[in-house]
């Protein structure tokens, strides 16, 4: 079995160790509050132990340099701040010093491509980061391969899609009464069901892969579309259209950076390098099957 860090153990990192056949025991997961890493625990089953740690992103107590020395493979989702990726900027010389670390992951997102006016982009592609949260997340990627080259060890860098599956979806959002179906005319996204990314994380490590990967779905579609989809399988009257014009008033800043990417995302080294099989290529397919687990 392989001993996992995983920083920001949250949504994704839920769903990959209840995946059948999880390589990962130990497990060490830490969560910015004291309350929510304690909670942590209840995600042990046989054959996956979980221990929670608090990691406030400014400092790394004992206990987290004591996991770090003890992991073999380092899952990283925590967002990085002014001074980087928090556990570079707080646990350099710890992670440095790692005799038995041998593959880092590091979730991070296609925003880092920026606006490519709906054109189509790959790994190959320059990104384009239109705000400061972008240009952080791309530099951190950027530190994180120069360690694994600096230290010999593969780092794969997983730019995620928007993410969906169970409790996430424009179901949730339209039983709730939340969903909204903005306009924007020529606007795209590409999404990806929590499931294909836990099976592209397994792939990773199986393969020990280094490099930049576009973990997406096949169908980058109009931000309504799901929506429009979802209340059909629901058999409920879909939201009115909203101009994107009206909804960005109320967007937050990050929201607003979100809206200003414009792309396609192939996802050509997912399927050929890493080998993995989609199981939800759509959003119709993983919708359908979220409402079908869900008795609708």
């Amino acid at each position: 079995m392989t001993a996992l860090l995983a920083v920001g153990l949250g949504y994704c990192g839920r769903h990959l160790l209840a995946r059948p056949g999880q390589p990962f025991d130990p497990v060490v997961g830490t969560r910015r509050s004291a309350e929510a890493a304690q909670a942590l625990a209840g995600l042990s089953r046989p054959g996956c132990r979980v221990t929670g740690l608090r990691f406030d992103g400014e400092t790394a107590d004992p206990a987290l340099v004591a996991a770090i020395a003890d992991a073999d493979t380092l899952l990283l989702s925590a967002p990085p701040g002014a001074a980087g990726d928090p556990l570079r900027a707080t646990a350099g010389d710890a992670l440095r010093a790692s005799r038995r670390l041998s593959q880092v992951i590091y979730l991070t997102t296609l925003g880092v491509y920026g606006d490519h006016g709906g054109a189509w982009v790959d790994e190959t592609t320059v990104p384009r980061p239109g705000s400061d949260r972008l240009r952080r997340r791309l530099a951190a990627e950027a530190d994180w391969q120069r360690f694994g080259a600096e230290l010999g060890i593969p780092v794969a860098i997983l730019r995620l899609a928007g993410i969906y599956g169970p409790g996430r979806s424009a179901l949730v959002q339209l039983k709730a009464g939340e969903a909204r179906r903005i306009d924007k005319p020529g606007q795209v996204f590409n999404r990806i069901h929590v499931d294909d990314i836990a099976a592209s994380i397994l792939a990773v490590v199986a393969q020990r892969f280094d490099g930049i990967v576009n973990v997406t779905d096949d169908l980058p579609a109009p931000p309504g579309d799901p929506v429009l989809f979802a209340a059909g399988l629901l058999g409920l009257e879909p939201p009115p259209a909203v101009p994107f014009a009206e909804a960005a008033r109320t967007m937050s800043p990050m929201a607003l950076t979100f809206w200003a990417g414009n792309k396609r995302v192939r996802n050509d080294v997912l399927k050929t390098r890493l080998g993995v099989s989609l199981a939800f290529p759509t959003y119709r397919e993983g919708l359908a099957a979220l409402a079908e687990e869900a008795g609708q």
